[in-house]
């Protein structure tokens, strides 16, 4: 079998992608009686793109407002799409979400609301609570971003800072119905925290906010602390009457772009394995990856190849250089020190929004000469990685992947394109 490795990489890149954006997902889900006034608000990397589809299926009066990230917008004409930034909140950011309050604030239980929600949200529909400024939550912000919290984690204090957050803003809507549609791009798939759970019931508690605050050592603003000591601080929980015609539906997850990658892996005679949802430092979880790619390729076990590993989810990065790369370079960076170019190994680590932290790159490709390749370069592997230097690394064996941004987000996909020995040269 005659195959183009990173070809078929970017291809099932392409797929993951494609699988999850709005044009794809979002319409079979909307109400059936699509007559009438809609108010449509929204907040994530996918919501310009969501309204879209909103505008074209409605068929009665569609007025609204939705945030997205810089460079992530689209063609609405009746629903005010504004551009903020992400992932540390700005000033547009703040006036937008006091403008969609605004919107919903004072309705009827003749209203109906569709709120369009995807990964971002947190960052771009950012109002602090009571008491609290722009700086303090960026300040917070900043420092959970470098300090290797979960996303879990990290938006559990971002709810509780909000004045939007944590099932806040259906409290605002209420007495009107809200529809929530949801793109994930968290583990797990719990609406609780993507994009900080604005429309649903929040389980954790503002003692949680301030132990993740001290487990990370955040140097947290007196007034960030004193809030969050404050009962008021505490999110929207569930059986609160105000969430009672609040409806949330999730409409995509990362596990529809897996399966629709190993789809296309089977056509082109690769056996998937779909290992999932995945947490933790990035490069410790190459270094797993790495361990299962190089079992496969040595001993032919969990399975044979040719084959392809397949895997989602969040990881973090613990930033202790000053080098540049996101999550998904730092990934492969490792997994490039860790197979030190063991043949017939390619792999591909991209952001599905098409931004791997906050760089203008999706991810990166790892071929088995990248190692080699980087070393006559006088490039080492474990030294950029203590760098956090993913970017930079790629970047020299001009192996970045750039999509521009893809207007949905289910998070980072990895595939492990693991030949037969008599391909590896192929």
């Amino acid at each position: 079998m005659s195959v183009d490795p990173q070809k078929i990489l970017r291809k099932l890149f392409d797929t993951a992608i494609n699988a999850a954006h709005p044009r794809q997902v979002l319409e079979a889900h909307l109400p059936s009686d699509r007559t009438g006034r809609v108010i449509v608000i929204g907040a994530g990397k996918a919501a310009a793109a969501m309204a879209e589809v909103v505008e074209r299926s409605w068929q009665g009066d569609v007025s609204g407002l939705v945030v997205t990230r810089y460079g992530h917008g689209a063609n609405c004409s009746k629903i005010e799409v504004v551009e903020a930034a992400h992932p540390v909140p700005d000033a547009a950011g703040l006036a937008v979400a006091k403008r969609v309050l605004e919107m919903v604030s004072n309705l009827t239980e003749d209203d109906r609301v569709i709120f369009l929600l995807s990964g971002g949200g947190s960052a771009l529909l950012a109002l602090p609570a009571e008491g609290l400024t722009l700086a303090d939550k960026q300040q917070i912000n900043k420092a959970l971003l470098k300090s290797g919290a979960t996303i879990g984690e990290m938006n559990c204090v971002r709810k509780h800072l909000s004045a939007i957050k944590g099932g806040r803003l259906a409290k605002a809507c209420w007495p009107a119905t809200v529809y929530t549609y949801a793109i994930s791009d968290v583990p797990g798939d719990l609406a609780t925290v993507i994009a900080s759970g604005p429309t649903v019931a929040d389980p954790s508690t503002s003692a949680e906010a301030l132990a993740i605050i001290k487990r990370y050592n955040i140097a947290a603003p007196k007034a960030v602390i004193d809030w969050l000591n404050n009962p008021a601080s505490e999110t929207v929980k569930e059986n609160d009457p105000a969430l009672a015609r609040s409806h949330f539906q999730l409409i995509a997850k990362p596990q529809q772009s897996l399966d629709a990658a190993a789809v296309i892996a089977r056509k082109h005679g690769f056996s998937p394995l779909i290992l999932g949802d995945l947490e933790g430092e990035s490069r410790e979880v190459a270094k797993v990856h790495a361990g299962i790619a190089r079992q496969i390729r040595l001993h032919g076990q969990p399975l044979a190849a040719p084959c392809v590993i397949l895997s989602g989810g969040e990881t973090t990065v613990t930033v202790r250089g000053n080098g540049r790369g996101g999550r998904n370079a730092e990934f492969l960076l490792s997994l490039t020190e860790s197979l030190k170019g063991l043949p017939g190994v390619y792999a591909l680590a991209g952001d599905t929004d098409g931004i791997d932290g906050s760089e203008e790159n999706a991810g990166a490709i790892m071929t088995p000469d990248s190692y080699a390749r980087a070393q006559a370069l006088g490039l080492s592997a474990a030294d950029e990685l203590d760098n956090n230097n993913g970017y930079g690394y790629f970047a020299a064996l001009d192996a970045l992947i750039v999509t521009e941004p893809t207007r949905t987000n289910v998070n980072d996909f990895r595939a492990i394109l693991i030949l037969e020995t008599a391909q590896h040269d192929a």
